[in-house]
């Protein structure tokens, strides 16, 4: 019967269809799961870098401290040497 078999063949195209239709809506998903994944890891390498960020701040603050520290033993070596010289030039 031709009517049958035209309906076999539309029933047949449907389920392709619907199939097609399940693997897109499957593949999307899972796009939008790797994208979560990545935006949550730019958020981690965000968060990692302000962090980092302040440290380098706190490292360079403490650098320049050091520095400072070091000028004014250096002046204080310089003034007691000539203190020495001092005395025992005399």
């Amino acid at each position: 019967m031709p009517g049958e078999k035209t309906v076999d063949l539309a029933l047949s195209e449907l389920r392709a269809a619907i199939g097609s239709l399940e693997n897109a809506v499957d593949a999307r998903i899972e796009r939008q799961r790797n994208n979560s994944e990545v935006e949550g890891e730019v958020r981690r390498v965000h968060a990692d870098r302000a962090r980092l960020a302040q440290e380098l701040d706190q490292s360079q603050f403490r650098a320049n401290r050091l520095e400072e520290v070091n000028r004014e033993v250096s002046r204080r070596l310089v003034t007691a040497m000539e203190t020495i010289r001092a005395v025992l030039d005399r």
